[in-house]
């Protein structure tokens, strides 16, 4: 579906909330070290047994099913040597080794120095300024980071619901515009690399899984809001890798 034959209520209700859903899940689970307060409530409520948006796309659809498979492997019950693994792999993924395996910062893929606090993070903040929002205000972290990106497309897209829902058509136009522009010069810039990273560098389905959403779900944002996804950039902060 693209916004231009967006045309009745139930279809964008349907698309917004699913996208609004899915993203601000995406966001909360890639920033969050594993714990059980978290994990296993996935594990309870079977959240990753279908997703609500960019469900026919293919990558969403092997991202699910790892998901799957780590929950069936799991069991009803996350215990401690499971939950060891998906910390470390968290660890080695997001934290850990230098280079970083998979660096989470906008900046650290187009800094040949691998810097973060650059000007990606500033043209970032101040997206998330001009609406006004506040994705993670007790993080010391760049607003570039990968968990930011995708929690401030699900903000936008609950906006976008709400002006749709009260026929603000100004508002409702400025934030499709809004989420246009900021997967044109961001998150499709530098997100199918990430996922790609964090996919071959991950060791356990769970964020296999996770990874090949997020790749497959920005595919679907693209064609939703006819963006192109840039081809063959270059990241120099990877060179050294």
């Amino acid at each position: 579906m693209t916004v231009q034959n967006q045309t009745h209520a139930a279809e964008w209700t349907s698309l917004l909330t699913g996208e609004m859903l899915l993203f601000e899940l995406l966001g909360r689970v890639l920033y969050a070290n594993p714990s059980r307060e978290w994990v296993e409530p996935l594990i309870a409520d079977d959240l990753f047994e279908s997703v609500p948006f960019a469900e026919d796309q293919d990558d969403v659809i092997q991202g699910v099913a790892l998901l799957s498979q780590w929950r069936r492997t799991v069991g009803a019950q996350l215990n401690a040597a499971d939950l060891v693994d998906l910390r470390a792999d968290y660890a080695q993924l997001f934290i850990g080794n230098n280079p970083m395996s998979v660096p989470p910062w906008e900046s650290v893929y187009f800094s040949k120095e691998r810097l973060t606090f650059q000007q990606e993070t500033l043209n970032v903040r101040r997206w998330f300024a001009r609406l006004g929002l506040q994705i993670n205000p007790d993080s010391k972290d760049a607003e570039d980071h990968i968990a930011f990106e995708l929690t401030f497309i699900a903000r936008c897209a609950e906006l976008a619901l709400q002006a749709y829902e009260s026929q603000n058509t100004a508002a409702f136009e400025e934030l499709i515009t809004v989420q246009r522009t900021f997967l044109q010069r961001h998150l499709l810039r530098w997100g199918g690399k990430w996922a790609e990273l964090a996919y071959a560098h991950a060791r356990t389905d769970f964020y296999r899984g996770l990874a090949l959403v997020v790749r497959g779900a920005l595919q679907e944002l693209a064609q939703v809001f006819d963006v192109a996804v840039p081809r063959e950039i270059q990241y120099p902060g990877l060179s050294s890798q």
